[in-house]
């Protein structure tokens, strides 16, 4: 159930959203508050888990990866110990940058940087290839990224 938001949670949360480097003497000038109110509501909104993190946006492209591709796998089996048994697995190969089990055709969905398109082709075929339970794997490249920051909009 959605935590109830009022109007300065959720501009506090939209400030954060678009820069979550605000000093709180900065934030509270954002949304007409002073630094105490202001600090204490951006930790009540951490504590309840509406706020669950701060990161560092990283541009790919600057680090050296030119491809970004979407990867559908599909398991040859379906029981819990190897689904979270290959969840896990994924979460050690640093070149996946989001993974969703989703419904389908195919199980997982992967978010997947590359330097070019001869080191994603390596990449399949010896790490994606070889993860145990994987009968059909399904990739599509992005051109260009139309909407490269993640914000959640929120309740009306």
């Amino acid at each position: 159930m959605p935590v109830g938001l009022d109007r300065t949670d959720k501009a506090l949360l939209n400030a954060l959203q678009g820069n979550a480097r605000l000093t709180v003497a900065e934030l509270a000038d954002r949304v007409s508050l002073t630094t105490s109110p202001c600090w204490r509501r951006v930790k009540n909104l951490e504590d309840s888990g509406v706020i669950s993190g701060y990161q560092a946006i990283l541009s790919p492209k600057a680090l050296g990866y030119g491809v970004t591709a979407f990867v559908s796998i599909m398991m040859d089996t379906h029981s819990k110990e190897i689904a979270r048994a290959f969840e896990q697995r994924l979460l050690d190969i640093p070149e996946i940058v989001a993974c969703h089990n989703v419904s389908g055709r195919y199980d997982f969905l992967l978010e997947v940087v590359a330097k070019d398109l001869e080191s994603f082709g390596e990449f399949a075929r010896e790490v994606l290839q070889t993860l145990p339970c994987v009968k059909e794997i399904y990739s599509s490249f992005s051109y260009k990224s139309v909407r490269p920051l993640r914000v959640i909009p929120l309740p009306g």
